[in-house]
This record gives C-alpha cells, structure tokens and sequence, in this order.
C-alpha cells in the first residue's frame, strides 16, 4: 500500500471545522490503495475539545507529534486573558476589541508571517527530514489554515525534490475575510503574497475546496489544481427517530464572527415579530457555536432576545443531532471580495440534513449554484430584505401546515468517501 504523510496543525481532540476535512480523508484513504501517516504538534492550542471524532480513526493508523512553541501565553498576559481559550477568526465573544487586542492582532500580522504557529516550521522540516530518510512516502500533503503548514511542505520540497506534494487550502491565504484586519504593513502584505504565490508555484498540485477559490488561485500560475469540495459523512447523519424542534427554529450550527453577522436577518424577524404575534411566539433562533460579541448585541438591539437560545459548544455527533432537528437551518456567507467562491464545509452537512436552507450570501454565487441543482433551500443577497421576509414567511407557511420538508437531490457526490476517491486519483496521478 502507498503511503502519503499528511501534515495538519488540527487533529484529535480538537472541535471545530479546521480537522473534520482531513479526519474523514483519514477515515477512507485506505479503502483506496493509501496508507495515512499524521503529523500534527504535540501540544496544540485549540479553541475546543471534541473527542467524538475518535471513533473514525482505526486504532493503528500512525500519528506522529513533536512540541511546538506558541507565543499565545505571551498574548494572554498582554491582554489579561490567561484562562481563555484562543478563538479562530478573531471572535470576540465578551466584549469589543480594546487596544491591547488590536495591538496583539497587528503584531500577528505584521511579525508572525505568516501566522503565530510559524516556530514550529524548522523543527518540523529538520526532524520530518530525518524521519522521510528512514522512512521514505509515496507523497506529502499540507493542510491549511493555518498556512505555516504549507511552509513545512515548501521546505520537504527542497530537500525531497522527487517527492510529490499537494498543498490542501481550506480557506484562501491572503483572500480571507480577516485578512484586512490584521492592519499589515506594505512589507508584511508583500510578504504574504510572496509566501503564497512561492507556495502555489512549488507544489506539485494544490487542493481547494470551491470553483471560486480555484479561480483565484489559478491566477497565480499552479503547476495543477483540482477541486475537492468539503462534504458529509454517512455515518454521522443519523436520521431516524428525529424529534423536530416543536418551535420555528431558525438555527445556525458553527462559528459566527462578526463578518458573518446577519443584520438584514435580525431586522426581518424584528419587524415580522411586530406584524405578527403567532410568529413571535413560534420564533426560535438557536445558534450554536462560538459566537461574537457584536451579534448578541444586534440581537439585543432588534428585540429577539426572548426568542434566542445560545449554546456555547456540542461535540460533533450533538450539533448534527441539534441540525436534524431544526426547522430550517442558516447558513451566513462573508460579505467580502471572495464571497462567491466560498463553500463552508457546514453547508454539505446541512444538505444531509435534508432540512430546508436558508443562506444570505450572493445570488451567483457558488453556494447558490448547488442549492439550485439540490433544490435544498431559498439564497437572499445581503441586502434584499423584501426576498429574505419572503423566504422567511414561505418557510413559516410551511411550519405551521406541517410540510416545511425538501428532498436535497445529488448530494451523494459530496459524500467523504466519494470524495476521498477523487483524492486518491489525484495521488496515483502524481
């Protein structure tokens, strides 16, 4: 059997998005000729614990771990955090960002290029060195955010020229949404960009996750690129004996920074509220996950207090219970240059779901395009308020005569271990 070193700064226990794409690889590769090896830190920070992923490694897959040093505790003291866990995306969960968090967030911009996990870079290239002499892989592929993974990769590349590599982009580099708040400088933003492009350039191929993304990265000249979407895994959906949420739950299941806050959102059921009692009483807003200050207060400042129930964390078998049994799940697109081409990783579980979907985002966008060809829900652009209290109320209509259901045609193509074909392909292609 082939073997392929996976290097991924997410791994077990973490929660989150960040490990879920390579997990499930993981999980499939053997069924396809590829023996994974996992090289992750010892002692990595991670913003939660989620165990239940445990149960889709097999016991003997190897994992290899050295330490690595972050400079988080320095970030703690600064800004008098120093029992908190360190948030992706720069959510800011108690309170808005004093000086000392934007002058932590300006030093990781502008001095940690390109990101704070950049230490762990040489001592991985000098022991995975060591290790691939000894123990020699049929390919490499590196994982990010973040992208001081792909770095580890460009450094392999070098010292193992002959040896394929692929460099897995989750979300872009230099195009993410948060990457204007870093406040960088016209050097650090050079060196970024450079750092991408010498990243794109160097791999034999690179993964992302959307049409849009390929797009964007194919302007920076890749010797290849393919698309592999996130997905959904089988096993996971458990979809018998659902209990559905007896209100109108409107639910949105994973982070939620501030970029993502849906005002047009909160404003509709605000003024749907005062139109209309029986909705106010039926009217449920969950949003499970890590969730920014500024939303709670939009929510505050729109009235909807009394209809939101907020739930911190659930492991990853519980927010899939919790989606199966909503009414109609959100799904929030970034208002942001690259909006179109972003895929969350959560919108495939949702079409599992086969609950209906409701996503703010652009109407021409990727997202809108696989709602279309799955019938799987309503998209509203950022600012229509008369197509969102449209949707919203057909949604309602539906709720209150027992038949808010849709089918969710086509998705068995974004199944894991459809997908993880398509990913061994590419690697007996290299």
């Amino acid at each position: 059997m082939k073997k392929v070193l996976i290097i991924t700064y997410y791994w077990i226990p973490s929660g989150g998005a960040g490990l879920q794409r390579w997990v499930k690889f993981t999980k499939y590769l053997r069924d396809f000729g590829w023996e994974p090896i996992i090289y992750t830190p010892e002692n990595p920070e991670f913003p939660s614990i989620d165990h239940s992923f445990e149960k889709d490694i097999p016991s003997d897959i190897q994992i290899i771990k050295t330490p690595i040093w972050e400079p988080y505790n320095i970030y703690r003291n600064l800004t008098g955090k120093k029992n908190e866990s360190i948030n992706a995306g720069f959510i800011s969960e108690n309170k808005k960002q004093g000086w000392k968090e934007k002058l932590s967030i300006w030093i990781r911009g502008n001095f940690l290029i390109p990101d704070p996990r950049r230490f762990w870079i040489r001592p991985s290239v000098r022991y995975l060195t060591e290790y691939l002499q000894a123990n020699p892989v049929d390919a490499v592929i590196t994982t990010g955010p973040p992208h001081s993974m792909h770095l580890i990769g460009l450094g392999l590349k070098k010292n193992f020229p002959n040896l394929p590599w692929i460099a897995d982009f989750r979300d872009p580099w230099t195009n993410i949404d948060f990457y204007k708040d870093l406040n960088l400088t016209w050097f650090a933003d050079k060196m970024h960009h450079r750092l991408e492009k010498k990243v794109v350039r160097k791999a034999d191929s690179i993964l992302v996750v959307s049409t849009g993304m390929k797009e964007e990265y194919d302007l920076l000249k890749p010797k290849y690129i393919q698309v592999i979407s996130n997905g959904y895994d089988e096993s996971d959906i458990q979809k018998a004996d659902v209990q559905m949420d007896d209100k109108f739950s409107i639910s949105h299941i994973g982070t939620l920074n501030a970029a993502r806050n849906p005002k047009i959102i909160w404003k509709v059921l605000r003024d749907i509220c005062i139109e209309n009692q029986e909705f106010k009483n039926d009217l449920q807003i969950q949003l499970i996950g890590k969730i920014d200050f500024s939303v709670l207060e939009d929510i505050q400042r729109f009235n909807l207090k009394d209809q939101l129930l907020k739930i911190d964390y659930l492991s990853h078998s519980e927010a899939i219970a919790k989606q199966n049994a909503s009414q109609v799940l959100l799904l929030l697109i970034n208002q942001s240059e690259n909006a179109k081409g972003i895929l969350t990783g959560k919108f495939y579980e949702y079409l599992a779901a086969k609950r209906p979907i409701l996503v703010v985002g652009p109407t021409d966008g990727d997202v809108a395009e696989v709602l279309f060809e799955t019938s799987a829900g309503k998209i509203v652009d950022f600012s229509d308020e008369k197509a969102t209290k449209l949707a919203i109320m057909d949604f309602y209509n539906q709720f209150k005569t027992n038949s808010l259901n849709v089918q969710s045609n086509s998705v068995d193509r974004f199944s894991r271990r459809n997908l993880t074909k398509d990913l061994a392909n590419l690697l007996d292609s290299l």
